[in-house]
């Protein structure tokens, strides 16, 4: 294979096992995403979605650096979901919103940019910590991922002959 179809095969398991692991915690631990998680889940899929397009283009110079940076858009949005999300955590329990419907509710009874203002809003669901590894939480450790993925894309897209080594 082509170095840049190995950096976005790459990209792509990467964030396939993340999302993975986001299902084992939902459908075996029990643990129910919240509206930011969902979000934050679609971002992770479009990232496989650009990073699986990328493997099989097999990308060279200009069309390398639009893979990349959609992969950087994608990642930014994510990161800032789950950024918002930490920030919720984070809060003092007074200042935490009330918890609103579920997203599948939200999307039955109220508009698209409804929902989304809500989803962003906050609420209290999107606040609690129900799992944590090395004392970081779900939306901590997606920022952390979201972070690493932006700043892969940079580089790949920027410094083009760093590509051939990976």
């Amino acid at each position: 294979m082509k170095p840049p179809r190995n950096f976005y095969l790459a990209v792509a398991l990467l964030c396939g096992g993340l999302l993975s692991f986001g299902y084992y915690l939902q459908f075996h631990k029990g643990i129910e995403p919240c509206p930011l998680c969902i979000f934050q889940r679609i971002a992770f899929i479009s990232i496989i979605i650009i990073a699986l397009a990328g493997t099989l283009h097999g990308p060279a110079n200009f069309m390398l650096r639009v893979y990349s940076g959609l992969i950087g858009v994608a990642a930014l949005i994510g990161g800032g979901i789950a950024a918002w999300q930490v920030r919720l955590i984070h809060l003092p329990p007074e200042a935490v919103p009330a918890c609103s419907p579920g997203l599948d509710y939200m999307l039955d009874v109220f508009p698209l940019t409804e929902t989304i203002r809500m989803a962003f809003t906050g609420s209290g669901e999107c606040a609690e910590v129900k799992w944590t590894f090395l004392s970081f939480s779900i939306p901590e450790w997606s920022l952390f991922w979201f972070t690493l993925l932006v700043i892969a894309a940079i580089t790949h897209g920027v410094f083009k002959r760093l590509y051939g080594r990976f």
